[in-house]
C-alpha cells in the first residue's frame, strides 16, 4: 500500500495542511484563551459538571465549540477526496500473498455489526470505518492530523508497549480493536515468537492491517471480529492489550469486554489498554467530557463515568489502576500528566493484572496509585 503522505500534490498539501492548522489553533491558542476568560471571570468549580455550565457563559465558547465541529468535517472531507482520487490504486478487494511474512487474514461470513457501532459515524468520519472499502484509508491518513502530526511514525505506540508492559517472553498476544494495525506492529516487533492475534470489527481495517502486516513481514493474524466474544480459550493468552477502543463503547460492551479479555488471560497474564482519563482538572474535564459529544463519540461519558477498577477487581484482577501517560515520548507517567497549556488528549493506562495464583483467591489492593 503507498503511504498517500508520499503522493500528495502541492494542492492537496495545502489542504492537508489548512486542516492541520485549524486543528492546532484550536488546540494551542483557542483552549488556552478559553481557560483564560474562565479564570477572569471569577470562576472556581470543583467538578467538570460545574465548570461545564460556567464555560457555556463565556463569549469564546461558542467559538471554540464550533471550531472543533467543523475542523473535524474539514479534515475529513479533505481526506476522503485525497483517498477518493485513488481508489484504483488503495484497492483491498484481493488480498496479497502473505509471502514469508506469516501473516494471515480472517473475514468471517456476514459478520453482524452491533447497533452502538454501526449507526454512528464515529470521529464524524462520514460513513464511520466500516461502510466502504477506502474508509481504512480515509482513516489512517485522517488520524495523523488529529494527533498534529506527533504520531506519524507510530512511536507513540512503541512507547507504550515498552513501558507499560513486560520484557518478559510470551507464547500469545491478543490486541483489542486493533484498526489498521498500528497499535499491533509493535506487539510483534518486541515479540516476534509469540502468536500475535489482532481482533477489529471494521472489515476494511482488519483488511488494511493485514496488508500493513505483510509489507512489514510481521507474523500477525488479522481477525474481524468482536471482542466481546472472541472465540479464544479460557486462560491462553498472555497480554491482552487495545487502544483507543474502550471509550467508543457503551458501558455493558465495556464491561463485557473487559470479562472477556479477563476471561482468556492466562494466571499471571496482563491487560493493559491505552485509553482516557479524568484528568480531576474540571474545565479541561469539561471541554474532554464535550469532545465526546462534537467528535461523535457520545460513549465517553460510559467510560470516563465507569468504576472500570471496581469492575475488574470484582473479576478477579490485581494490581488495577488508570496511570496517566505522556504521549510525546515518555510513556506510563505515575507521578501525572504536568503542566500543560493546550487541550490535549488525556491518555492513560487501565492497568490490571491476573494473579498468578487459583482465580478463588481475593484480588489484593491495587498498589499503584489511581487516577479517579
Amino acid at each position: 500500500m503507498p503511504d498517500l503522505d508520499q503522493t500528495l500534490t502541492s494542492q492537496e498539501r495545502d489542504a492537508l495542511d489548512f486542516a492541520l492548522g485549524t486543528r492546532r489553533r484550536w488546540a494551542h491558542t483557542m483552549f488556552p484563551a478559553l481557560r483564560a476568560e474562565w479564570e477572569a471571570a471569577g470562576f472556581t468549580a470543583d467538578d467538570h459538571l460545574v465548570a461545564r455550565e460556567q464555560v457555556h457563559q463565556l463569549a469564546l465558547y461558542p467559538w471554540f465549540s464550533q471550531m472543533e465541529r467543523y475542523q473535524q468535517k474539514i479534515l475529513w472531507r479533505t481526506v476522503g477526496d485525497i483517498v477518493a482520487a485513488r481508489r484504483d490504486e488503495l484497492s483491498l478487494a484481493v488480498p496479497s500473498e502473505p509471502g514469508d511474512s506469516g501473516a494471515s487474514l480472517v473475514i468471517p461470513e456476514n459478520l453482524e455489526l452491533p447497533s452502538w457501532y454501526a449507526d454512528i459515524d464515529i470521529h464524524v468520519q462520514p460513513g464511520g470505518v466500516w461502510s466502504d472499502e477506502l474508509c481504512a484509508h480515509v482513516y489512517e491518513l485522517g488520524a495523523r492530523i488529529v494527533m498534529l502530526r506527533g504520531n506519524d511514525g507510530y512511536g507513540f505506540h512503541n512507547a507504550f508497549v515498552n513501558t507499560a508492559m513486560h520484557d518478559q517472553p510470551v507464547e500469545r498476544i491478543v490486541d483489542f480493536g486493533s484498526g489498521f494495525g498500528k497499535s499491533t506492529w509493535p506487539l510483534a516487533e518486541k515479540w516476534p515468537e509469540a502468536e500475535v492475534i489482532s481482533i477489529e470489527l471494521s472489515e476494511p481495517c482488519t483488511r488494511l492491517a493485514y496488508e500493513h502486516a505483510v509489507e512489514k513481514g510481521l507474523s500477525i493474524t488479522c481477525v474481524q471480529g468482536n471482542v466481546v466474544d472472541t472465540g479464544l480459550a479460557d486462560n491462553s493468552v498472555d497480554i491482552v492489550t487495545g487502544t483507543m477502543l474502550l471509550h467508543e463503547m457503551p458501558t455493558e460492551i465495556i464491561e463485557a469486554t473487559l470479562a472477556e479479555a479477563v476471561r482468556i488471560l492466562k494466571p499471571g497474564g496482563i491487560l493493559r489498554f491505552l485509553e482516557f482519563c479524568p484528568k480531576n482538572d474540571p474545565v479541561f474535564d469539561a471541554i474532554t467530557y464535550e469532545h465526546g459529544d462534537r467528535n461523535n463519540e457520545p460513549f465517553f461519558y460510559d467510560l470516563f463515568d465507569a468504576d472500570t477498577l471496581g469492575h475488574l477487581r470484582d473479576l478477579g484482577m490485581v494490581d488495577t489502576a488508570w496511570v496517566p501517560f505522556d504521549e510525546r515520548g515518555g510513556g506510563v507517567s505515575p507521578a501525572g500528566w504536568g503542566e500543560r497549556a493546550e487541550w490535549h488528549f488525556p491518555w492513560a493506562v487501565l492497568w490490571a493484572d491476573k494473579p498468578a495464583v487459583d482465580a478463588a483467591t481475593p484480588a489484593a489492593d491495587s498498589t499503584m496509585e489511581a487516577v479517579s
